[in-house]
């Protein structure tokens, strides 16, 4: 016990974390682990994307869990409770491209775990693949990120040739790390792989014919997703998620809307900001100006998933509803 209240110390020092009240004694009895698995991979991602790809490969050979839900990313602060589930774990999948920052090292340490990987699925896609970002969006840990450059847009779990990429990663480490089951994960990862090219497939084809293929997206994060499905993102509502664009940005975005030659229609808000009425707005003022039936349309980042709802078929529920959607407001 003495060693899990060490851990839980040192994740207070290095990550700003509160301690809550411990259990007895036995601190293996609720950190998050079955104890009739005991030679299971025991594996941890940091949010609801990649938990869906590695509990399709890991099937019943591996035991998944997932660190964030209602709480994206981009706002990762970790507990004691994420520290003591990591004490036991053998493997810790990140998206990594700057999108956790170092919480994942700083919650290794402070885990007591020196013996987790820590795997940056990022690392799996080629740096000129890439496209450019900026980090827009404040990481939990008390300093102003607002539009500093990330140098790489993060965002790549919304393109499903880069999810392959990222099952791919999963796969080959799940059989350096349980080799008797290495068939297993090969057959579990191109069954996935398969439904993800499907996925892209169906998207395209629901698309194709569609003429407007300007967006206005809500905020930086749809990139990989655009290209994916080959459209054009000209703006974005809020530079910095959480604060309403100023007259000078919205007068901004109007302006791009408004060219004569290929009028933008189609603006995006996201769940997560339901309570932001700049896209509304927006609209209002497009309709105003005289471009022809601009609308709403609600695109999720999949940065954030309430628990009862994460299964291994989230990631492509949640694309293909992304698809529908547009394809539903599109001309």
């Amino acid at each position: 016990m003495s060693r899990l209240r060490t851990s839980l110390a040192v994740l207070l020092a290095v990550c700003g974390v509160g301690l809550v009240s411990l259990p007895g004694c036995n601190s293996n009895t609720d950190d998050g682990w079955p104890a009739d698995r005991p030679t299971a991979p025991k594996v941890v991602v940091s949010f609801a994307p990649i938990y869906c790809f590695a509990a399709n490969v890991a099937g019943d050979d591996a035991i998944v869990r997932n660190l964030l839900t209602t709480s994206g990313p981009h706002h990762f602060n970790p507990t004691d409770k994420d520290a003591k589930l990591l004490s036991r774990a053998d493997i810790f999948f990140v998206n990594g491209i700057g999108l956790e920052g170092d919480k994942p090292t700083k919650i290794k340490k402070g885990s007591g775990n020196k013996n987790l990987k820590i795997i940056e699925l990022g690392a799996r896609i080629p740096q000129d693949k890439l496209c450019e970002g900026s980090c827009t969006h404040d990481h939990g840990d008390g300093d102003d990120h607002s539009g500093h450059d990330h140098g790489k847009d993060p965002h790549i779990w919304l393109s499903p040739d880069y999810a392959i990429m990222m099952v791919e990663g999963i796969r080959d480490e799940l059989k350096l790390a349980d080799a008797p089951h290495a068939a297993d994960y090969d057959r579990r990862a191109t069954e996935y792989i398969a439904k993800l090219k499907k996925l892209k497939e169906d998207g395209l084809a629901l698309l194709k014919d569609k003429k407007d293929r300007k967006l206005v997206t809500f905020h930086d994060s749809m990139t990989y997703f655009a290209k994916s499905f080959d459209l054009d993102i000209v703006g974005v509502v809020q530079k910095n998620p959480g604060s309403e664009p100023s007259e000078p940005q919205l007068k901004k975005l109007v302006n791009l809307c408004k060219n004569p030659e290929h009028p933008v229609r189609v603006i995006c808000a996201e769940p997560q900001y339901s309570n932001s009425n700049a896209g509304t707005q927006l609209v209002k003022i497009l309709k105003q100006e005289g471009v022809p039936d601009p609308v709403l349309v609600e695109l999720d980042p999949l940065e954030t998933v309430s628990q009862d709802e994460l299964n291994a078929g989230w990631y492509e529920a949640k694309m293909r509803a992304n698809l529908a959607a547009l394809a539903e407001k599109m001309k």
